[in-house]
């Protein structure tokens, strides 16, 4: 699969295998060329993955796991390292790991001599299904989350399987969280065939939960292919990409409140789109019928609701959030099955609706 940005000139492949992780290391190294590199690893992959992958000890940089590590301290242990090893432009940043190591490196390379060329190789399922793909890199800070960053595309993705079987159970969730939001917008992504995703859950969840690698393997392709073609169309959220933030509104004010350490990206994403449910149904905009096919097929993954916040606190996040205005706060919202699109609401009109 390759990802090929409208009007110009960036593409880069993207490969989804099941076969063994002995030979990542010298899939990438054909990759680049055998150039000079450095790799930055998530220490909870290191210590699981070390060996078999087999990146020399000198050129490897390990960081702590968890979303508060993704800042500027770690930001500049990065570059640092990249100085110290003398890398140049044409050489690559490899990053090894989940979303938060994929973001943090990718932004590290978007800034080094004003660009150095960048490897994604996922570990979770969040990031092979979501934040590998399209460019995204961002670092946090106290002010808020992803609000320091650069559209920056990899070279290329390495999405291998077999990861995911050591993937805990908590992170596991979470990656669902974004795959069943794909259901929800699949018609919305402009695909080239009719939207399935919804039925594919419903159909093989309990296979999906189980981990079966073949279904896993098809769930991750289907999700790519949509990230994909929305990322192909609009790299930088000017319109059609904006879409992906569905779930994202209210999720980022849950992941706030809760200073991103109580829940995970996931879990937050989900009760942020049973949030917009909720709003779009109280709206008429959509019918009972589909506010249940959703909530129900939320339920057979075992997401059950969080707790709830003063609706002023709420506020007050969203109207800092990135997608904000000064009038408006931004929402993504369901019309149809699988279909979203944007609304817009002053900050007194979302008060009056909570």
């Amino acid at each position: 699969m390759e990802v090929n940005i409208k009007g110009q000139e960036i593409s880069y492949p993207i490969y989804i295998s099941n076969t063994g992780l002995e030979n990542l290391k010298n899939l990438i190294l054909d990759e680049i060329n055998h150039k000079n590199y450095v790799v930055v690893f998530s220490k909870k992959v290191y210590n699981l993955y070390a060996k078999i992958l087999d990146f020399p000890k000198d050129k490897t940089l390990i960081l702590p796991d968890g979303e508060k590590e993704k800042n500027f301290k770690n930001y500049q242990k990065i570059l640092d390292f990249l100085l110290s090893k003398k890398l140049k432009r044409e050489d690559y940043v490899i990053a090894v790991g989940g979303g938060v190591i994929g973001d943090i490196t990718g932004f590290s390379a978007s800034s080094y001599m004003r660009g150095i060329n960048f490897i994604q190789v996922p570990t979770t399922l969040l990031a092979s299904t979501d934040s590998s793909v399209g460019g995204k890199t961002a670092i946090n800070t106290k002010f808020g989350k992803n609000l320091i960053g650069a559209f920056y595309q990899p070279k290329a993705v390495f999405i291998n399987i077999n990861f995911l079987k050591t993937l805990d159970n908590k992170q596991f969730k979470s990656g669902l969280g974004e795959v069943i939001k794909y259901g929800f917008i699949e018609k919305s992504c402009n695909p080239d065939n009719e939207p399935y995703l919804i039925n594919f859950l419903n159909e093989y969840y309990d296979k999906i939960l189980a981990r079966d690698i073949f279904v896993l393997k098809n769930l991750i392709q289907i999700c790519v292919e949509l990230k994909k073609t929305v990322v192909e169309k609009d790299e930088k959220e000017s319109n059609l990409r904006k879409i992906l933030n569905y779930g994202h509104t209210y999720g980022h004010v849950v992941e706030a409140l809760t200073n991103y350490k109580k829940y995970t990206h996931g879990q937050c994403v989900v009760e942020g789109i049973k949030f917009a449910l909720k709003l779009a149904y109280n709206l008429n905009v959509i019918d009972k019928e589909y506010k249940f096919l959703c909530e129900d097929l939320i339920k057979k993954f075992g997401y059950e609701s969080l707790k709830t916040f003063d609706k002023n606190k709420i506020i007050d996040i969203m109207i800092s959030d990135k997608k904000a205005t000064d009038e408006y706060i931004k929402f993504i919202l369901p019309t149809n099955y699988a279909t979203v699109g944007q609304f817009d609401y002053t900050p007194d009109e979302l008060k009056e609706m909570l």
